[in-house]
């Protein structure tokens, strides 16, 4: 063999211990970046470690099992649960129409989906009142054809946490959509499939993380939703009350009760974070 073939197949450095020599022979990090850096990371670390070391952990069982507490604990489950259906049966199909068809109109939808991420979540409150209250645009028909009044009711935490969550059910599974690409259905296509057998058999399996990761998004944007439920449900103890209505409630004579029951929604959020840490943890 060679000299010059020997040299090409010779093995080089480990990319990783490549990447860590390169790495630190950049030089030190420049107070300029650190300073702000730290008081960055403080900024987000100092308050939770906070809350988990001012938590009343003696009183912790007591609090937690009161009745209004259960009532409360027990409303969220059920709002979050139903909020995962709707995303499910509602947002599986839109994220499939907006990553797999073309139609006139297909940027304007997305960005209507978009816009309860940056909506103001009181505004987001009184959209919801103008549109199915009993004189909004839909619910005066609603009250006048079927006497049914939506505002207020168990319906209308349903309602105005899928509101506030679909959205990023529908861009997780339009991602997940687009990554896959459209190769295999087009291929499925060719072999007489069609467009429902197509979703059902091929698309949806590929895009199947994306709905796990979406689901467990809007799960989460679910328990903490407070603005959008006080306003167009109210804050009614064992009807609209949920947990983070009894958090505000509790933080103005209770503020031992109200850190307790924060810590519960903390440790539902580390465990969401932990269930998609695949995708936020790792490096790259």
């Amino acid at each position: 063999m060679s000299a010059p073939a020997a040299q090409r197949r010779a093995p080089g450095p480990h990319p990783e211990a490549a990447r860590v020599a390169t790495r630190g022979s950049v030089g030190r990090v420049p107070a300029l970046l650190l300073v702000p850096a730290v008081l960055g990371a403080a900024l987000l670390v100092v308050p939770t470690v906070s809350l988990v070391l001012r938590t009343p952990w003696g009183d912790f069982l007591g609090q937690v099992t009161s009745e209004s507490v259960l009532q409360a604990l027990w409303l969220t489950g059920l709002a979050s649960s139903a909020t995962v259906v709707l995303c499910l049966l509602l947002g599986t199909p839109l994220a499939w129409l907006l990553a797999r068809v073309d139609f006139r109109g297909r940027s304007l939808l997305r960005a209507a989906v978009l816009v309860p991420l940056v909506l103001p979540p009181v505004v987001a409150g009184v959209a919801l009142v103008t549109s199915l209250g009993r004189t909004g645009l839909v619910g005066k028909e609603l009250y006048d054809w079927f006497g049914l009044t939506i505002p207020f009711t168990t319906v209308a935490v349903v309602i105005a946490h899928t509101f506030v969550s679909i959205p990023f059910y529908i861009l997780s599974v339009e991602g997940a959509l687009r990554a896959a690409g459209e190769d295999l259905d087009l291929v499925a296509a060719t072999l007489g499939a069609d467009r429902w057998t197509t979703f059902r058999r091929v698309s949806l399996p590929l895009a199947l993380p994306g709905v796990i990761a979406g689901a467990a998004l809007a799960w989460a944007r679910s328990l903490g939703e407070f603005g959008a439920t006080i306003t167009f449900a109210g804050n009614y103890p064992g009807t609209t009350q949920t947990m983070p209505s009894k958090i505000y409630t509790a933080l103005q004579s209770q503020p031992d009760v109200a850190r307790t029951l924060s810590m519960i929604l903390l440790v539902v959020s580390v465990g969401v974070l932990v269930l998609l840490r695949n995708r936020w943890l790792t490096r790259p």
